[in-house]
């Protein structure tokens, strides 16, 4: 069984998926939106 051959880049994964990403749009803000109102303790990476 294969394990995880890619490492994750931090830079690349904040760039898109990182809060200020997430706030520059208005879907963005809906996620943040949506993961405030669900309670989670990390609204992103």
């Amino acid at each position: 069984m294969k394990k995880h051959l890619t490492r994750k880049s931090l830079r690349k994964g904040k760039r898109k998926h990182g809060f200020r990403a997430r706030m520059s749009s208005a879907a963005g803000r809906k996620i943040i939106k949506r993961r405030r109102q669900k309670g989670k303790h990390k609204l992103t990476i």
